[in-house]
């Protein structure tokens, strides 16, 4: 897999430094629900499970994640006859869309935190179209909130930064 560079967050002051040919539309092919692993964090399953569905439904333990000796998490299972994700409904759309783990959300990007600042990658994966798609949007603040909110929330509350503090007053955290 490759990836390259296309933006970093400033977690303090919410700027934006951004490669300005970059941009990416979600064209919601599904191809990602077929192509991809995708680990689950703890919130992950705990979210999932608040709708009703058991782990033991979609909770792959054979499959585990790492990042060096680092346990992870384990993975979202696939469905048998078509290697697609086991929340991919025949209508091609994703049945817990809202609640879905946060790999789900963020890709095709990858983020990684430094101190205080998180550097966006892109993983230029063949089936994902979206990507440089000429009807794509830009890395601006909004992008960001809406892609990456969560996590940058979350970053910033462990860092004791409020998620008031250094914000447009029309942007909600």
């Amino acid at each position: 897999m490759e990836k390259r560079w296309v933006a970093t967050i400033n977690l303090e002051t919410l700027q934006i430094k951004s490669d300005p040919s970059f941009k990416f539309k979600c064209l919601q092919c599904a191809n990602c629900c077929i192509n991809l692993e995708i680990p689950l964090r703890d919130e992950d399953i705990t979210r999932i499970e608040d709708l009703g569905f058991n782990a033991w439904e979609f909770v792959d333990y054979e499959k585990m994640f790492y990042r060096g000796d680092k346990f992870l998490g384990y993975g979202l299972k696939k469905r048998p006859f078509d290697d697609g994700c086991v929340f991919l409904g025949e209508n091609g759309k994703c049945k817990i869309y809202s609640k879905r783990p946060l790999a789900c959300k963020l890709y095709p990007f990858i983020l990684i935190k430094h101190g205080l600042v998180i550097e966006v990658y892109v993983k230029e994966d063949p089936f994902c179209k979206g990507v440089n798609h000429p009807d794509g949007e830009h890395i601006d603040l909004d992008f960001v909130m809406r892609y990456f909110g969560e996590v940058i929330s979350e970053y910033r509350q462990k860092m004791g930064i409020s998620n008031h503090q250094n914000k447009p007053a029309n942007l909600i955290i």
